[in-house]
């Protein structure tokens, strides 16, 4: 059994696909997120969406550094994790304006006083306000906020993203076909509209991450950051401290000139990236180029087998170097590639499926973002769905 597994927790997410199984698929089945007939304003010609994600256990790695260093503005990027997850999402589907927010955090009140949640509440905002710079209009319709002791240790940051949208701009992965490429645009480095460098971790795999990656003391100190039931060989067994600095090299950075100096907290609670205004680009100006979209969150580079219209075999052979982050933790876990390619984005978190020759554009709009971009793989006709993965000598299949 794998260290995630141990853990309690799922890359792939079973016994949730198996619970929903039954449940309506949409009017899409093959889209990123379920889309609904317009129940609200009855038009046939456009559609309704909700969504729901958010920041999971990341909120316990802001609560760790914190409690250690004092740094209270660390909360203000979960904030952006549980609306990133939820918009970047529904970017998938090709809705990037006119979005509706509500969030949902649960907290325990012993450990996580007042100031906390204004960090969070005024920091969604904040991002907010930032993406409307951008053309991407969110408006925060406040939520709930709940003492629930009994429930939760530390602080659970959850939102729900809602959205009508016309029906001739939708993304529904159905044009996916063979002999499509997929440009893959990196999740790490220093975007134009990013404020420090980007270690590429998103929301996912942190679990892992926490426990692979910093030391024993972490759970003697602060035995409310984790499950108490669990064995010890699987909690906090890392070689890491949060404090502990780390030099990032201008050539691990896309577009960079200088050496970023950071340490493993910041590498294990950098924002996730939103792909927003990258993506309103592409979805205003290549619109017709885009054959499908994948958000690569829960399950890394094995999410796009959930949403291709046919059997097709999924070929990556030009992935990204993995950044330094993933090698920490790899490094730190013993984990295999295999099983780090389906719990972490590992480089990337953002596919576009089109054609070779509307790729070099799409590249090219990335970059404008100093967002590293390339071709990473190719879609090929087949008998039954699979996806292959060629990264440094080894072949992965699934």
């Amino acid at each position: 059994m794998s260290l995630y597994a141990k853990r309690g927790v799922s890359a792939q997410k079973e016994e949730v696909h198996q619970a929903t199984q039954r449940l309506d698929k949409g009017l899409y089945p093959n889209a990123f997120c379920k889309i609904y007939p317009d129940f609200l304003g009855g038009d046939a010609d456009w559609v309704n969406l909700m969504h729901a994600d958010g920041a999971g256990t990341k909120s316990i790695l802001a609560y760790l550094y914190w409690k250690e260093t004092g740094d209270i503005s660390v909360w203000k990027g979960i904030a952006k994790d549980a609306i990133a997850m939820n918009l970047d999402d529904l970017l998938c589907v090709g809705i990037y304006d006119n979005l509706l927010f509500s969030s949902t955090i649960d907290r325990n009140k012993k450990n996580i006083p007042g100031e906390v949640l204004s960090e969070i509440i005024n920091g969604s905002q904040e991002f907010f306000d930032e993406l409307r710079t951008y053309g991407v209009d969110i408006r925060y319709l406040g939520g709930e906020t709940a003492d629930v002791g009994d429930v939760v240790r530390t602080i659970a940051v959850n939102g729900t993203m809602t959205a009508r949208w016309p029906k001739n701009k939708l993304v529904t992965n159905d044009k996916i076909q063979a002999g499509d490429v997929i440009v893959g645009f990196s999740s790490s480095g220093l975007a134009t509209y990013e404020t420090a460098y980007n270690s590429g971790i998103g929301s996912n795999g942190l679990t892992s991450a926490r426990h692979d990656v910093l030391k024993k003391i972490y759970g003697k100190n602060f035995p409310e950051s984790y499950d108490t039931t669990l064995t010890e060989d699987v909690v906090y067994i890392g070689p890491n401290g949060l404090t502990d600095p780390v030099t990032i090299t201008a050539k691990e950075i896309y577009g960079a000139d200088k050496d970023v100096q950071t340490d493993v907290g910041h590498l294990l609670l950098s924002p996730t990236r939103t792909y927003a205004p990258l993506l309103k680009r592409l979805l205003t100006e290549q619109f017709d180029g885009i054959h499908g979209l994948i958000h690569c969150s829960g399950g890394g580079q094995t999410k796009c087998m959930k949403y291709l219209p046919g059997e097709f075999r999924i070929v990556k052979d030009n992935l990204f170097a993995p950044p330094r982050i993933f090698q920490l933790i790899r490094q730190a876990s013993g984990s295999d590639r295999r099983e780090m390619f389906q719990v972490f984005n590992m480089g990337h978190r953002l596919e576009v499926f089109t054609d070779a020759s509307s790729a070099a554009e799409m590249i090219r709009i990335g970059q404008e973002f100093h967002i590293e971009a390339q071709i990473i793989g190719r879609v090929e006709a087949a008998a039954q769905k699979s996806l292959v993965l060629k990264t440094e000598g080894e072949e992965i299949v699934y």
